[in-house]
C-alpha cells in the first residue's frame, strides 16, 4: 500500500463519531475557571478512618462537576464523584466519595507499592500551592489504601518527580455505594506563599481502570500540553503563621558481603566482611517557601542493582539516579539541561589505579556530608543549591611474596557544588535561569592522582524559555561554558579522551598540546517548537558544543565538537473515531558536523503511531543513515567514512489498565558495509492475586558490526600516517530476562524482587585495516599480498611483507546474574525498615559457541558475591503530628 493511501485510510478510520461532538458543548457549559472553598475545622477532631462521618464534612460544599477525558473526551463521567476540603492550623484534610453503580464487587483494588495506581481505582488531587501556574504537588490514594504522591516539575501532567515522598496519611473504606477516602496532608509538607489566606491552583482526577476511564475536575484537552496553567482554584485556607518545619531522621545500618569464590589466601576477605554505619538526615523549613536538607555520613546505597551490559564502544555508560537524597527536588538543580549535573558522580566508585597480589578497592566514595536548599519565593524565583564533601579513599594492597600490606590513594578528598536560580515571568509562565557547578579536588602537584584528575572544574549555564500565544509555542535559548584546570598530565588525558581525541593526525581545527594546564569550552542551544494544537506540531533546534567542552567531572558528555540541526514535523489526530482513538505521523532529521565542518552524520526518521479503540497501540518507525565521516571510529586516529544504513522497528502493546499488560518489539536493520541487526523484546505484567504483581521482560539481540575497532599499531602506510588501524566484523548475541516481583503485605509493607540473568557472546572475524584517511573501506587481511593465520588460542598472526604482528583473541562469552530483594516497611509515618539482599554473579562460557538460553539460566549457578544489609530510620517531625 502506498504511504498516501495509508494516511487517507487512517484519517477515515479515525473520523470523529457522535460522542466526540458533545465535548465542546459540555466543556463550554462547565466553563473555566472553577473554584472550590475549604472549610475550617473549629475544634473538631477528624478521625482518619476513611468514613467521612464527622459533622464538618457535611459543612463543606462537594466538588462533583467532573468531566471525562478517557475514553471519550468531554462527556459526563459514568460514575459520580464528590470531593470536599477542610483544614485546621496544621493540615489540609480531603474527603472523597467515589460512587460505583455496580457496588463493591466492581471496585478494582489490588494492593501495590507506594505510587503504583495503574491497576487500582484512585482519587488524586494536584495543588499548585505557589500559584505559579507551572508546578504542582499531587497526593492521592487507591481503593486499597496505597498512597500516591509526586511533584510536577513543569507545566506538564507527565513530567513528574516520584522522589517526592512527604510524610502524610490516608485511609479508605469500601461499602455498597462505592468507596470513600480521607487524606491528612500536613501544611509542613507543603511549600506556599506567606499570605494570610491562601489561593492555590487545584485539579482532581478519578481513575477507574476497569473502564479505562479518567475523570477530571478541570479538563485539559488532549491537544494541549499543559497542567498547572489550566487549574481551577482552592480558596479559603487560612494558614496563619508559617508552620515551623523541622524533621530529623537518624538511621543505623549494617551490611555483610559474602564472596562465593573466596580465595582463602586473601587477607582482606574474612568470609563475612561485616560493616556498620550510622548517620543523620535533617530537613528544616526556612519559612513556608524554602527547605534545607542536610545529612551527616549519609547512607547513599541503592536498593536496586544496575543492569548488566557489554560495552564495546569507547563511551561511558550512564545509569539513572535512584538515591532519594538526589532524586527529590532534582528538577530545581538540573532544569531541562541534564549535561551540567549528573548526581551519580558524587559518591561514585574511585577510578585511581591500585596493583598488588590482592587489592581491596572501595566500591564507592564515602560522602562525609551533604546539604541542599530548595524552594520557591513569592516573587516567582525558584532556588536549588547543593553542596557535598566526599572523603579521600585508599585501596588496600597486599604483596604475597614480601608479605607486605600497603595503602594506595585512589581518589582525593573532593568538594562538590551545584546552584541554580530560575525566575518566572509573563502570563504564560516563561522562565529565565542561571546555573553554576564546581568541583575541587585536594591534590598536591606531586600527588599521582593529579596526573589523572583535574584539580578544579567549573561550569555555568544561562537559559531562557519563552512561552507564547497561551503556551502554544515555546522558544528556548541556552548558553554555557566549562573550565577545567590541573596538572598537564590530567589535561592531556582530557584532550586524548574519547570525548574529543585531539591527537587525531588529520584534524585541522583542534590540536593536542601536552603542556596545557587548563581547558575551556562552550555549549549553546536554540530551540523553537509548537507544542499545542489539534493537528500540526513542529520543532526546530540547533546545538553547538565546542571541542574543549568538558562536563564529566560533575555532569556528563559523551562527545564534544559538534554543530547539530534537528527539525521535526508531526501530524496528529486525538479525537476518537470509529476504529481509532488517536494517531500521529512524525518525520524528523538529525544532522551533525564537527567544527572543522566535516559531516559526521545525517539520519532521516519517520514514525507512525496508532492507538486503537480497545487501547491497543501500534508503532512503526524507520530510519535511514546517510554516508558521512566519523572522527571517533579510529579512537584517536584519522577520520573514517561510514556507509549508508537503515533500520525498521515495530512495537505493539495493550492498554495500560489491563490486568495483564503486554508489549512486543521487533527491530531489523543493516548497512551497505555488511552489518546487520535483529532484536526482539517483550514484556508481560500480570496480577495473579491482588497482593502480587509479576513482570517478565525477555530480550534477544543479534548484531553484526562491520566496523568494530580492535587496536592501533605502527607499521601503516603514509596514507594512514604510518599507523595501522585494525577493525573486524563482530558477530554478537545478547540475551536477558528481566524479572520483577512485588508482594504487598499491606499498603506500607512490601517485598520487591528484581532479577536479571544475562548472557552475551561475541566473535571477531574478517580482520582488516583502514586503507586511507576518510575511506569507509578496509584492506582485508588475507588479500592484496597479506596473510592471516589463526592459532589454537584464538589469536591471529598477520603477515604483510616484512611486517608481522599478532592480534590477541577478543572473542567472549559471558554470563551474569544480578538480583536485589528488598523488604520495605514504613512502620511509623516517615520511619522505615529496609532488609536488602543483593547478588552479583558472573562467569565465562566456552567462546566457541554463541550465547543461548542455557547460558542465560546457567548464570544463576555462576559464582559471585552476596550482599546483605539492614537499615532502620526513625522520623522525628515537629509541627506535623495529628
Amino acid at each position: 500500500m502506498r504511504p498516501l493511501s495509508l494516511i487517507v485510510l487512517l484519517v477515515a478510520l479515525a473520523a470523529p463519531d457522535a460522542h466526540a461532538q458533545q465535548a465542546d458543548a459540555i466543556q463550554a457549559r462547565l466553563g473555566f475557571p472553577k473554584a472550590a472553598r475549604a472549610v475550617e475545622v473549629n475544634g473538631e477532631r477528624i478521625r482518619l478512618d476513611g468514613r467521612l462521618d464527622e459533622p464538618v464534612w457535611a459543612e463543606a460544599a462537594p466538588i462533583d462537576d467532573f468531566v471525562q477525558k478517557e475514553p471519550i473526551e468531554g462527556v459526563l463521567p459514568t460514575e459520580r464523584t464528590e470531593v470536599r476540603f477542610v483544614y485546621d492550623e496544621r493540615a489540609l484534610y480531603v474527603g472523597a466519595r467515589m460512587y460505583t453503580s455496580g457496588g463493591r464487587s466492581e471496585i478494582q483494588a489490588p494492593l501495590g507499592r507506594r505510587d503504583d495506581n495503574r491497576l487500582a481505582e484512585s482519587i488524586l488531587l494536584s495543588l499548585d500551592t505557589f500559584l505559579d501556574r507551572r508546578t504542582a504537588y499531587s497526593f492521592g490514594v487507591t481503593a486499597a489504601g496505597v498512597r500516591l504522591d509526586h511533584f510536577h516539575r513543569s507545566d506538564s501532567e507527565a513530567d513528574i518527580d516520584k522522589g517526592f515522598d512527604p510524610v502524610w496519611e490516608a485511609s479508605v473504606s469500601i461499602d455498597e455505594e462505592g468507596w470513600t477516602a480521607e487524606m491528612w496532608i500536613p501544611l509542613s509538607q507543603l511549600r506556599y506563599n506567606d499570605l494570610p489566606e491562601q489561593s492555590w491552583g487545584l485539579n482532581l482526577l478519578r481513575w477507574i481502570p476497569s473502564k479505562n476511564e479518567s475523570n477530571y475536575w478541570v479538563l485539559i484537552p488532549r491537544t494541549e500540553r499543559a497542567w498547572a496553567s489550566r487549574f481551577g482554584s482552592l480558596i479559603g485556607v487560612r494558614a496563619g503563621e508559617p508552620v515551623r518545619r523541622l524533621e530529623v531522621q537518624p538511621y543505623v545500618a549494617a551490611g555483610s558481603s559474602v564472596n562465593g569464590d573466596r580465595d582463602q589466601a586473601d587477607p582482606f576477605d574474612d568470609g563475612l566482611n561485616l560493616e556498620g554505619r550510622a548517620g543523620l538526615d535533617l530537613k528544616m523549613g526556612l519559612g513556608p517557601n524554602l527547605t534545607l536538607d542536610a545529612t551527616v555520613t549519609p547512607d547513599f546505597g541503592q536498593v536496586e542493582a544496575d543492569p548488566a551490559v557489554v560495552n564495546l564502544t569507547d563511551f561511558e555508560v550512564f545509569f539513572p539516579e535512584r538515591r532519594p537524597f538526589f532524586t527529590e527536588g532534582s528538577a530545581l538543580l538540573t532544569g531541562p539541561t541534564s549535561n551540567y549535573f549528573y548526581s551519580r558522580r558524587i559518591g561514585a566508585r574511585p577510578l585511581g589505579p591500585a596493583t598488588g597480589d590482592y587489592v581491596d578497592r572501595p566500591t564507592s566514595t564515602t560522602i562525609l556530608g551533604a546539604a541542599k536548599l530548595t524552594g520557591r519565593l513569592p516573587s516567582g524565583t525558584s532556588i536549588g543549591v547543593l553542596a557535598a564533601v566526599t572523603g579521600a579513599e585508599d585501596a588496600r594492597t597486599f604483596d604475597a611474596g614480601a608479605g607486605a600490606f600497603g595503602d594506595v590513594r585512589v581518589t582525593p578528598r573532593t568538594s562538590w557544588g551545584v546552584g541554580r536560580v530560575q525566575q518566572e515571568f509573563g502570563a504564560d509562565g516563561s522562565t529565565a535561569a542561571l546555573m553554576v557547578t564546581g568541583v575541587h579536588r585536594e591534590m598536591g602537584p606531586d600527588d599521582p592522582l593529579a596526573d589523572r584528575l583535574a584539580r578544579n572544574a567549573f561550569t555555568a549555564n544561562g537559559e531562557t524559555l519563552w512561552r507564547l500565544d497561551d503556551a502554544t509555542y515555546e522558544v528556548s535559548l541556552s548558553g554555557g561554558f566549562t573550565h577545567v584546570d590541573g596538572e598537564a598530565g590530567a589535561i592531556s588525558r582530557l584532550q586524548r579522551s574519547s570525548v574529543r581525541y585531539f591527537q587525531r593526525p588529520d584534524a585541522t581545527h583542534v590540536r593536542f598540546d601536552p603542556t596545557r594546564t587548563s581547558m575551556s569550552g562552550t555549549k549553546a542551544t536554540l530551540r523553537a517548537e509548537k507544542i499545542n494544537g489539534r493537528h500540526w506540531l513542529w520543532t526546530i533546534s540547533a546545538d553547538l558544543e565546542s571541542p574543549e567542552a568538558e562536563f564529566n567531572d560533575i555532569g556528563r558528555i559523551t562527545t564534544a565538537d559538534g554543530v547539530a540541526w534537528r527539525p521535526s514535523l508531526t501530524y496528529r489526530e486525538s479525537t476518537p473515531g470509529r476504529y481509532l482513538r488517536s494517531y500521529r505521523f512524525t518525520v524528523n532529521q538529525n544532522s551533525e558536523w564537527n567544527l572543522g565542518w566535516e559531516h559526521q552524520q545525517t539520519t532521516l526518521n519517520g514514525t507512525a503511531a496508532v492507538t486503537w479503540n480497545n487501547f491497543w497501540t501500534t508503532r512503526v518507525s524507520t530510519r535511514l543513515n546517510l554516508r558521512a565521516q566519523n572522527q571517533r571510529l579510529t579512537r584517536g586516529g584519522p577520520s573514517m567514512g561510514t556507509g549508508r544504513g537503515w533500520n525498521t522497528s515495530l512495537n505493539l502493546g495493550n492498554g495500560g489498565a489491563a490486568q495483564t499488560r503486554w508489549s512486543f518489539g521487533a527491530n531489523i536493520g543493516g548497512d551497505e558495509l555488511g552489518g546487520s541487526r535483529q532484536s526482539v523484546d517483550g514484556r508481560v505484567s500480570f496480577v495473579p492475586e491482588p497482593r502480587w504483581q509479576v513482570s517478565l521482560a525477555p530480550s534477544f539481540e543479534h548484531d553484526i558490526n562491520a566496523r568494530q575497532y580492535v587496536l592501533a599499531r605502527d607499521g601503516g602506510t603514509k596514507a594512514t600516517f604510518g599507523r595501522r588501524y585494525l577493525f573486524a566484523f563482530t558477530d554478537r548475541t545478547t540475551l536477558a530476562m528481566e524479572t520483577r516481583l512485588s508482594f504487598t503485605l499491606k499498603p506500607d509493607m512490601n517485598i520487591d524482587l528484581f532479577a536479571q540473568p544475562f548472557a552475551a557472546s561475541g566473535r571477531f572475524y574478517d580482520y582488516g585495516e583502514l586503507e586511507d584517511v576518510g575511506s569507509r573501506f578496509l584492506l582485508t587481511y588475507g588479500s592484496d599480498g597479506t596473510t592471516i593465520d589463526r592459532a589454537e588460542d584464538g589469536s591471529h598472526t598477520v603477515q604483510d611483507g616484512a611486517d608481522s604482528f599478532t592480534i590477541p583473541n577478543r572473542d567472549f562469552n559471558v554470563r551474569s546474574f544480578r538480583s536485589t530483594a528488598v523488604l520495605r516497611w514504613e512502620w511509623s509515618p516517615g520511619s522505615t525498615l529496609f532488609l536488602v539482599w543483593q547478588q552479583d554473579r558472573s562467569g565465562n562460557a566456552p567462546i566457541d559457541a554463541s550465547a543461548g538460553l542455557d547460558d542465560v539460566f546457567g548464570s544463576l549457578a555462576a559464582t559471585g558475591n552476596n550482599f546483605f544489609a539492614i537499615k532502620a530510620s526513625y522520623w522525628l517531625g515537629r509541627s506535623a503530628g495529628r
